[in-house]
């Protein structure tokens, strides 16, 4: 049950990064679902490999290139999905990190809960 609200929290998130940053579009609670699934999917499977391919990088920039590492994910993620698009880039680190941090925020409430 906790994995569902979780999943639907994310969605309502994915909706809030498109309204609150321009860059980001999601056409539909529906499509946000979607692309909340497909970025968690993502981070679950193929971020690990990328952090681990990366480490000297991430070394390098004092882990700063794990952000780049977590707005390719959002990135790719709207690249797969028709009902989720992403203006670049730019655009995927910083909705991205609004993402992360409603993400933080939705893991606190959940946690009290």
């Amino acid at each position: 049950m906790r994995l569902i609200l979780n999943w639907l929290l994310s969605a309502a998130a994915l909706l809030g990064v498109a309204y609150i940053y321009p860059g980001v579009a999601v056409a539909s609670f529906g499509s946000a679902m979607l692309a909340a699934l497909v970025i968690g999917l993502l981070n679950m499977l193929v971020r690990p490999i990328l952090v681990v391919l990366t480490i000297p990088v991430t070394l390098l920039t004092l882990g700063l290139f794990l952000f780049v590492i977590n707005a390719l994910m959002f990135w790719a993620a709207s690249g797969l999905l028709s009902g989720f698009h992403v203006n670049g880039f730019w655009a995927a680190l910083i909705g991205s990190l609004l993402y992360s941090a409603l993400g933080v925020l939705i893991d606190a409430v959940l946690k009290r809960g």
